[in-house]
């Protein structure tokens, strides 16, 4: 067997930290215990393919946490990360957690376009479970952290949704520029070239929102993830205002900090969120 490549080393995670099943375990087990202790709302439908669901778990706070899950674009399922919910709804921040298709069935560009749709019939729905849309912030983890990144970069008003309604956002360990993936391995499912690589990278684009977008990386992750994150600093200055630095987290226990309002990226979000 050829030793991984450069390429494949930075960019795969599971290379890098050798218990990386436990934590899929544990995100697994931690979900299936949130989903039967919160009151909450399972695969509503934002569109009309299998996976365009989400779960949404009501708080009785103005905040709504939409977050989109990694997995390379085509791994995982939004059933894997309801544990993000408990310590948020807890704190008055009501959470919907997106599913959308996966690589190879579908291409990233489709992906990102069924976020859209989720947010926007989040935006347009939420009143019918008792909540505002006036105040949303999207997150994501890793592949997640790149939609989110595409979510910053959508004409919102093309899907009748002001643009202020939109506070702000948290990309942990993000993805910003595809083009390097070309080179791994698993670019068999993504099946990304140049031109489709540089169509679905948030660094060739412009922010359409002026809310916050806090970009988070483990400190222990490979030097490709600081990498991308400071790069959408450098072309986004106005609104990504610091590269926070997680300590001691790899790429999978880095997402701990999004369900903790006390981690750094809370603490940068909800400071500029309310300015």
């Amino acid at each position: 067997m050829s030793e991984p490549s450069w390429y494949e080393l930075e960019y795969s995670p599971r290379l890098s930290v050798p218990d990386f099943a436990d934590f899929f375990h544990r995100w697994a087990v931690d979900s299936r215990a949130a989903r039967q202790a919160l009151e909450h709302h399972a695969d509503l439908a934002y569109g009309p393919g299998e996976k365009e669901t989400l779960d949404l778990f009501p708080a009785k706070g103005d905040y709504l946490l939409i977050f989109i899950h990694g997995g390379y674009w085509r791994a995982f399922d939004k059933d894997d990360f309801s544990w993000i919910a408990p310590a948020l709804v807890q704190q008055g921040i009501s959470v919907a957690v997106l599913n959308y298709a996966l690589c190879p069935t579908v291409h990233i560009a489709d992906i990102s376009e069924q976020c859209r749709k989720a947010v926007a019939w989040l935006y347009h729905h939420a009143a019918l479970y008792g909540l505002s849309s006036q105040r949303m912030i999207l997150s994501g983890h890793s592949a997640g952290g790149h939609l989110t990144g595409e979510m910053f970069a959508t004409p919102w008003t093309d899907y009748n949704i002001p643009h202020e309604a939109i506070v702000g956002g948290i990309s942990i360990s993000g993805l910003f520029d595809l083009e390097p993936l070309i080179q791994v391995s698993f670019n068999t499912d993504l099946r990304l070239e140049v031109e489709s690589a540089r169509a679905c990278s948030p660094i060739y684009k412009q922010p359409t929102l002026q809310a916050p977008l806090v970009l988070a990386v483990g400190a222990r992750e490979s030097s490709e993830f600081h990498r991308q994150s400071r790069q959408l600093k450098q072309v986004w200055p106005e609104i990504c205002t610091e590269v926070i630095t997680l300590p001691d987290c790899h790429h999978f226990n880095a997402l701990d900090a999004l369900a903790d309002l006390k981690s750094p990226v809370w603490e940068h979000l909800l400071k500029q969120a309310r300015q």
